[in-house]
């Protein structure tokens, strides 16, 4: 069924409700402090998560919200039998934020029974929103203007891999020298996602440890541009599935037919989603 104009709409609304209060506070000297993970959460991710759980709770009052700056409200057993909810990072990109860089995002998605079938991400420093519904198509939006994005296929060597600019571990080193002849560029975020559903990358390899949060919107986003985003087992990633809020290891691919099996040893190939 073809996702409500009204509900497109009013996310993408709160996306820039959201990225606004995180743009309001990024100048100031922020009191930062650190969660139970040891992840830093700032002023702006506070804000953001406020502005997105209210304004879900207005658009849409049956189906539940689940963000990183509020798990700990949620119990595993709630969310569990949850078939429909929102799955929020109201700032990906906390530790580009403090440095200011630009590569941080606003990110949600719509989790229906495991799928991410809708997802929006918003940049608050440039204004750009991209957002898709796999099968539906994925669109790129600036001001006013909107235009289609796919993912570049086939792709072409030299291959353009994204690379966490914060968190390249030894392992997704040693893969990207796998892949043999590729550009590597770095780059924090989910933008990672949005370059890849806009053809402006073609391979996002992580073999260090995300959340759920991080990639949901991304994945929904790239899948409906062409793309795909799979653990290292060749299953598409799929949510609220397990105890844990952590993926696993995951390769994002712009063109599904990239050999990306050959990228990667049989050492990296055990359970993907852990």
């Amino acid at each position: 069924m073809p996702l409500a104009e009204a509900l497109r709409e009013g996310v993408i609304a709160i996306a820039r409700e959201a990225g606004a209060a995180i743009m309001a506070v990024h100048d100031d000297d922020l009191a930062v402090r650190a969660k139970a993970d040891h992840s830093p959460v700032t002023a702006a991710d506070l804000a953001a998560h406020r502005c997105i759980v209210a304004g879900l709770a207005k658009l849409t009052p049956d189906i539940p919200v689940l963000s990183e700056e509020a798990t700990h409200a949620v119990t595993l057993e709630e969310r569990r039998a949850w078939s429909r909810y929102w799955l929020v990072d109201p700032l990906d990109g906390t530790r580009e934020f403090l440095k200011r860089n630009g590569e941080f995002t606003v990110n949600i998605a719509l989790i229906d029974d495991g799928v991410a079938v809708f997802g929006v991400i918003q940049s608050p420093v440039s204004g750009a929103i991209w957002h898709g519904v796999p099968g539906q198509g994925a669109f790129r939006r600036d001001g006013d203007a909107e235009r289609a994005i796919a993912t570049r296929r086939p792709a072409t060597t030299p291959l353009r891999v994204a690379a966490s600019r914060s968190h390249l571990d030894p392992r997704t080193a040693a893969l990207l020298a796998r892949i043999g002849d590729h550009e590597s560029i770095g780059l924090g975020s989910s933008l990672k996602f949005c370059l890849l559903a806009e053809g402006g990358m073609d391979a996002y390899p992580r073999m260090g440890p995300t959340s759920e949060w991080d990639t949901a919107a991304g994945q929904a986003i790239l899948e409906a541009a062409g793309g795909c985003v799979l653990d290292l087992q060749g299953r598409p990633f799929r949510y609220n599935q397990r105890d844990t809020l952590l993926n696993g290891d995951f390769i994002a691919l712009g063109d599904p037919g990239l050999p990306w099996r050959e990228w990667v040893e049989e050492r990296f190939a055990t359970d993907g989603r852990g």
